[in-house]
């Protein structure tokens, strides 16, 4: 059974799309080791449209140079690349392929083959979304800046119904960034105001 994996860049109010002014004066080599535990073990790396725009107008230009980020850029290149797109122009990159059928449906059967081990969800807000809303994310991983962005797009919409995380784990790197690694998962129980007053400062004074 696959692990579907969601790997994200975030401020401290949401956003999570990446605007390199907040973005990279944080980026430091622990981070770049967490970035490399995401992309550890996969087998098959899914976007939606516009992040993989990105990363193919980036990532094979990166790898034909030859700097430092060639080998990362390999190695992205020759991971098994589903793109969820409508549209029909070539992909232009190796082993990049069209996600056949809906994406719901698509991703469950990936996690239900044995054959498959990690999938990875690189950006992509809009997928991120909609496997959240049908509850195939198994982690969710946030890497959250020191910085309220204050535009962009974010991760959490308006709409029902909540959802509950578990935190599995956590991580604080020497920039103030925070690596956030969460679960899907329900309240840990049916609460009022009521239940907790028992909790709340001085209630256990004498």
């Amino acid at each position: 059974m696959a692990t579907i994996v969601s790997t994200l860049f975030s401020s401290l109010d949401g956003v999570v799309e990446i605007d390199p002014t907040w973005h990279f004066p944080y980026y430091d080599a622990a981070m770049g080791a967490a970035v490399g535990d995401d992309y550890a073990d996969v087998d098959i790396l899914l976007f939606g449209r516009v992040t993989y725009e990105s990363f193919a107008g980036a990532w094979p230009e990166r790898e034909s140079a030859g700097d430092v980020d060639a080998t990362f850029a390999a190695q992205i290149g020759d991971l098994r690349k589903l793109v969820a797109t409508s549209g029909s122009a070539d992909l232009g990159w190796r082993n990049a392929e069209r996600l056949e059928g809906e994406l719901v449906a698509t991703v469950a059967a990936l996690r239900a083959d044995p054959g498959v081990g990690k999938v990875l969800v690189a950006g992509s807000i809009s997928v991120v979304r909609q496997l959240l809303a049908a509850g195939l994310v198994d982690e969710l991983r946030l890497l959250v800046h020191p910085v309220a962005a204050r535009h962009g797009e974010r991760l959490f919409d308006e709409g029902e119904p909540i959802y509950p995380l578990t935190l599995l784990r956590s991580e604080v790197f020497p920039t103030g960034v925070v690596r956030l690694i969460y679960a899907q998962s329900e309240l840990p129980t049916a609460a009022g105001y009521q239940d907790v007053t028992d909790k709340l400062p001085g209630a256990d004074a004498d």
